[in-house]
């Protein structure tokens, strides 16, 4: 027993060595195996007789269809009765070509693509037991039969899952389920297989799937550092959050301190959880640059920060905003008003070390251009620079009246023109053509006054003509 397990594992470890072992065909008793192992063809033929086996002896059509399966390339194989004499068979040996299955004689002591493999199965397995929902795939296909050779690698998956719910090895009759020796296909490890504990590990960044081969997104995919300055890192423990390079971890926080490696005056302190570089007296923290020192000068003339760069000279230094200038030999920093070259659009204030620029009434500073701009009045949508300046004379009509207001008095005006109009024109039409002729009668051309009576008075004819008419 000791022996055929002995046995096994050297077969097992032969097929680590030779990539594309696992790759092949079993019909019958018989087994057909492609290796793709660079040998010579006496190396060829010991590496089958070491698996029990021989060189393929026979090209069958079965074979060649399986043959195309193979990796494009050329094999070693050993027909029997091929060789004409024993010094022909020690110079030229002959090999088949996967591409157009021709034979071909190439120097046995040179390496081709690899050796086809023949041998009887012993100590086979059976299949893989599973469940319904579980598909199983081996490497070796089969015909006819429900047994595969020693070294088939059989993976177990459920039905649309990500990761293999195991892996086995046939040895010896037994599915040894992965991980098994390190020597042996990398323990069926999906990457890496540790030597000493003979288990499966994973890269910087993955955990090992509960199947104990695949290796799976780790924790810290799930559980990410959210907050400034943190990474994640798996420990033997689990995930943890630790702080990055130029943060130290205070009070639980990763608080950032590189600032601190390159303050001015190598000094730094924490302000609200936050470091910051602080200056020595005399000096204030730049606005422009949080790790540069400038001097400070609140008057309108400071002594100068000078160095010595050599006995008899000196370098001095002002603040922004100063000019150096020396009174009875001595350095000062004066004060540059800004103001008299006309920084300023408008009006200028002159502060020590600056100025800062004002705006006239109705104008507002423009941040960009540095400029005042004129405010314009609100729902007015002019686009002129300045207002247009107010008629002298008095509006003619209200100025709550607009212009549309007017339009629709003029309208109104002149529909009603028209419509009397037609009325007049309707009632000359009904009562006919008003004829003034009987104003010319002689009877009244001159008229007396006189008292009149009901007996005398006399309607006159064209009152009648006209109640007629009409």
């Amino acid at each position: 027993m000791v022996a055929t397990r002995l046995f096994c594992a050297l077969l097992l470890c032969a097929l680590q060595e030779t990539v594309l072992s696992q790759r092949g065909h079993c019909t019958g008793n018989q087994c057909f195996a492609f290796f793709q192992s660079p040998l010579d063809f006496p190396g060829a033929k010991k590496s089958c007789g070491d698996f029990g086996g021989q060189l393929l002896s026979s090209i069958s059509d079965h074979f060649l269809k399986i043959l195309k399966a193979a990796p494009t390339g050329r094999y070693w194989f050993d027909p029997k009765n091929t060789f004409r004499s024993a010094g022909e068979a020690l110079q030229m040996c002959p090999s088949i070509s996967v591409s157009n299955s021709s034979v071909l004689w190439e120097p046995c002591g040179g390496s081709l693509s690899g050796f086809l493999c023949q041998y009887p199965i012993k100590e086979p397995c059976t299949e893989v037991p599973a469940g319904i929902d579980i598909q199983v795939k081996y490497n070796f296909e089969v015909d006819d039969s429900k047994t595969f050779p020693m070294g088939t690698i059989a993976e177990a998956r459920k039905v649309g899952a990500k990761y293999l719910d195991s892996k086995y090895v046939c040895s010896s009759n037994i599915w040894t389920r992965a991980p098994w020796t390190c020597e042996v296909f990398q323990g069926g490890c999906e990457h890496n297989c540790s030597p000493t504990t003979h288990r499966c590990t994973c890269p910087v960044g993955k955990t090992l799937h509960h199947n104990n081969i695949s290796c799976e997104e780790g924790m810290c995919e799930k559980n990410r550092c959210v907050r400034e300055g943190e990474r994640c890192q798996l420990n033997p423990g689990g995930p943890e959050c630790v702080c990055i390079e130029g943060f130290e971890k205070e009070d639980g926080v990763c608080v950032n301190v590189t600032i601190c490696e390159h303050c001015e005056h190598m000094n730094c302190k924490k302000f609200n959880g936050v470091y910051e570089c602080v200056c020595k007296e005399g000096f204030l923290v730049s606005p422009h640059n949080p790790t540069r020192c400038e001097v400070i000068c609140e008057e309108r003339d400071c002594k100068a920060m000078c160095i010595k760069t050599d006995k008899n000279k000196s370098q001095c230094f002002c603040p922004k905003g100063y000019i150096s200038d020396m009174k009875d030999n001595i350095p000062f920093c004066t004060d540059i008003n800004e103001c008299d070259s006309g920084e300023c659009d408008q009006k200028c204030e002159n502060l020590f070390g600056g100025f800062k620029c004002f705006c006239s009434e109705g104008y507002d500073m423009d941040q960009e251009k540095n400029k005042c701009v004129r405010i314009e009045e609100e729902g007015s949508g002019s686009d002129l620079p300045y207002p247009t300046p107010a008629d002298p004379h008095p509006a003619s009509v209200p100025t709550y009246i607009k212009t549309g207001s007017v339009l629709g008095i003029t309208l109104f005006m002149a529909l009603c023109a028209v419509l009397l109009f037609f009325l007049i024109r309707n009632a000359v039409k009904r009562c006919g053509k008003f004829e003034l002729s009987t104003f010319k009668h002689p009877d009244i051309d001159i008229f007396y006054l006189q008292q009149v009576t009901t007996e005398t008075y006399k309607r006159l004819s064209f009152d009648k003509q006209f109640k007629n008419d009409c």
